[in-house]
């Protein structure tokens, strides 16, 4: 339970404070890391759109957070473990001096704001090439305050009913982050429907380096998501930085398994997707399991998710970047896997299957599973229908075919005379295109 002290800074540990400012930083560094992931994924005429979304993000999810969102997500509980109150709406009563555990307040309340920003980027990829971007920024703020908030409350707020009345365990997002990520995204590809061209034409990414260096930000600073997640500069975070590392590695060699034995080509998309989809499933695992746990989880998040991202192709539901293949089904496994492989050593009580605990701890896990589940996918679905009823959440035809970059921003990834599709820059394109330009740009361009 969270308890707010405005006592000296005697209290702060300073080793956590520094470890836990290094962390922080760390997550918020992984949302430019996801913008340059997705952004290489997709093609050229939609590059500039794909950063741009997780970057917009970052704004929009600050404000929500610092208005209500951490009051609501970490405040004392007021609705039978659903939601906390509004003491701290605006950061009320949260002084440089208040302590929350061995940290000052505000900086768990950074650390924390920063896993709500990358989970609402994270949804963008499901819907890659064809969302409205003003819709788009409307549905994020939305979205925190509706989903992201309720799931982070239950599962780590103070009186929240994950933790504290059913006993699941999620040591650093398997359930706020990767599931209700990976639900929603299901639930916005549903609404929006499938690209123009899905299952006919190639889309294949357009920036496989841009993608691997994408990769490796998301991967050096998951390291300050799940350690960070101990608040502590400790052995728990220790083990939760090796857990991570391990099962990266054993994700990323799942995968290219996979791949060599399915297409007889290992390649680097699927090394960085499968180091992803391990990074997931350790999430919420890896304060909880030993090495070997994590060695397995990975290598199960790796190979599993390999077949998962195609089912969008056998259940027709255009999930572009695969956010249900990787961060749904990945968190899904991480999380049930706790009732397996939890060790007594990391958690300090509960036990899974294989160290003695029976299936107590596995049927926890699977009922927080399903609810959180549930429910970022009803009132994601809600939200999105909303949305697409009032401004529509779809780009046009003609925006999708000619490219979200030139045609909701005016600018291009790279100036090569030709849009993204190959088609060359019309008269009548460029005059339209111009007519929305700033007057200072069109002058310029004149000159």
């Amino acid at each position: 339970m969270e308890t707010t002290v405005t006592l000296a800074a005697a209290s702060v540990d300073t080793g956590d404070t520094a470890w836990l400012l290094a962390a922080t930083a760390l997550v918020l560094l992984m949302t430019p890391g996801l913008a340059l992931f997705y952004g290489g994924m997709v093609r050229t005429k939609s590059v500039l759109n794909m950063l741009m979304m997780s970057f917009v993000s970052i704004a929009l999810v600050t404000v929500v957070w610092l208005a209500c969102g951490y009051s609501l997500a970490f405040g004392e509980d007021t609705l039978g473990g659903l939601i906390g109150g509004l003491d701290h709406a605006g950061m009320a009563g949260l002084r440089p001096d208040s302590v929350q555990g061995t940290v000052p307040t505000l900086l768990f309340a950074t650390f924390q704001l920063t896993f709500a920003i990358i989970t609402a980027a994270l949804i963008s990829g499901a819907v890659a090439d064809r969302a409205k971007f003003e819709a788009w920024v409307v549905f994020v703020p939305v979205w925190a305050l509706l989903v992201y908030v309720p799931v982070a409350h239950w599962t780590w707020g103070p009186g929240g009913w994950i933790l504290d009345r059913l006993g699941a365990l999620d040591f650093a997002g398997g359930l706020p982050v990767e599931i209700t990520s990976g639900a929603s995204g299901l639930a916005l590809a549903l609404v929006l429907g499938p690209r123009l061209g899905f299952k006919k034409d190639a889309m294949r990414p357009h920036n496989l380096p841009m993608v691997m260096i994408g990769a490796g930000l998301l991967w050096f600073g998951w390291f300050g998501f799940n350690a960070g997640s101990a608040l502590g500069a400790n052995g728990l975070a220790a083990a939760a930085f090796l857990n991570t590392l391990a099962a990266g590695c054993t994700g990323l060699l799942g995968w290219l398994f996979v791949e060599q034995k399915r297409d007889g080509h290992p390649t680097t998309l699927g090394a960085a997707s499968g180091a992803v989809a391990g990074l997931v499933a350790i999430t919420p695992s890896c304060g909880s399991v030993s090495l070997l746990g994590a060695l397995v989880i990975g290598l199960a998040a790796g190979v599993v998710c390999s077949y998962a991202v195609g089912w969008k192709f056998k259940f027709n539901y255009d999930d572009s970047l695969d956010v249900v293949g990787v961060h749904l089904v990945g968190g899904v496994i991480g999380t049930l896997l706790i009732g397996v492989f939890a060790t007594a050593a990391m958690t300090g009580g509960a036990e899974g299957l294989l160290y003695g605990g029976g299936l107590a701890q596995l049927g926890k896990q699977a009922v927080a599973i399903v609810a959180v589940g549930a429910y970022a996918f009803l009132v994601t679905y809600g939200i999105a229908k909303l949305i697409d009823r009032v401004m529509g959440f779809r780009a046009s035809e003609e925006q999708e075919h000619t490219g979200l970059d030139l045609t909701v921003h005016a600018e291009t990834a790279y100036d090569h005379g030709v849009l993204g599709h190959g088609a060359p820059v019309t008269a009548s394109l460029a005059s339209s295109v111009s007519s929305s330009l700033p007057a200072a740009q069109k002058v310029k361009k004149q000159a």
